[in-house]
Parts: C-alpha cells; sequence; structure tokens
C-alpha cells in the first residue's frame, strides 16, 4: 500500500488489474475528454507505462481501492507531464462512472498532493484538465489548486483546449 485515507487505500497497479482498467479507459462516458476509448492494447501500454513508471520513478498513478471492495475503482497518482517547454509533477485521477460523486476523486487528490509534497519533497503540484471536464476541474479545486494557464494540447489528432491547475506547498508541509 502506498497511500491510505479514510475510505481508501491506492497501491501500486498490477497486471490483474487489467479488467478493472478497461472499465475505465473503455467506457465511452470517461473517456470523453480523451476523445474516445482506449483499445485493448493502448490499456495494455497504459498499465505497462504504470508500472515503468514506479520503478524508474518510484510513483505513477496508482490503483485506488474503496476499504472493503476487493476491486479496483479507479486510479490515481503522480506523472511526470510536458507543459511548456518543461516536466511538471501531476496529481491525475480517473475512475470508474458508478463510483463518480461521491468525494472519491477529492478524496485520493488531496492524498497524492500530500505525498508529492511530503514524500517527494515537491514545492508544486499541477494537474492539467480540458476545458470541457467541468468535474475534474472541480476535484482540482476541491483539493487546493486554482487555475495557473490555459493552453492547447495536441491529441488523437485534435488541437483540445486544457486549463493548468496548481498549488505550492505550504509552509507547514
Amino acid at each position: 500500500m502506498i497511500l491510505e485515507t479514510k475510505r481508501l487505500w491506492l497501491r501500486e497497479m498490477e497486471q490483474s488489474d487489467y479488467s478493472s482498467l478497461c472499465k475505465i479507459l473503455q467506457d465511452e462516458e470517461a473517456m470523453y475528454a480523451y476523445e474516445g476509448v482506449f483499445s485493448d492494447d493502448e490499456v495494455q501500454s497504459w498499465l505497462d507505462k504504470q508500472i515503468r513508471n514506479y520503478k524508474e520513478r518510484g510513483f505513477g498513478l496508482w490503483a485506488v481501492m474503496l476499504n472493503g471492495i476487493d476491486e479496483m475503482i479507479g486510479q490515481c497518482g503522480l506523472t511526470m507531464q510536458e507543459y511548456g517547454n518543461k516536466q511538471i509533477l501531476e496529481v491525475g485521477y480517473l475512475f470508474q462512472k458508478s463510483f463518480w460523486g461521491h468525494g472519491y476523486a477529492t478524496e485520493a487528490a488531496i492524498a497524492c498532493k500530500n505525498y508529492a509534497f511530503t514524500k517527494l519533497n515537491a514545492a508544486e503540484v499541477f494537474s492539467i484538465i480540458r476545458d470541457t471536464n467541468i468535474a475534474s476541474q472541480n476535484v482540482a479545486k476541491r483539493s487546493g489548486m486554482t487555475l495557473a494557464d490555459t493552453f492547447t494540447k495536441h491529441y488523437r489528432g485534435i488541437d483540445m483546449p486544457h486549463f493548468l491547475f496548481s498549488v505550492k506547498r505550504s509552509v507547514q508541509q
């Protein structure tokens, strides 16, 4: 286990999480900000990338487990993302649709933000969110982030407007 909150625990994803990951990455509604669902091969590549990140960086998107349920309900964690001409530390989150609206993403995102500040000694963390993804923007705001910039990201052959949210480590952390 990497992190634990009141209702959740986060751990490294493993190959046995593939089918749970498909419930997220192959759901049209969950993936609307990505302009479509992932193929089986894209899901496997996503999973392989996280496992590689754990080995190379010591972090990645982690499996989010709900206390009392032995199934991955979402993913939340830290990744390095390109913004401008530099790499930034991002808190990312994506959950199965059936677990939306319960505050799990916010709870997990706050835990990951705190992990970045206390364990990785990060001075600032970010979330990159598509301009149409209001729910994810609200998670960023509830986790203490504010809008820092707007920019366009080219993904899957489409120019997509995005917001950059950020929060700096407080003196207490």
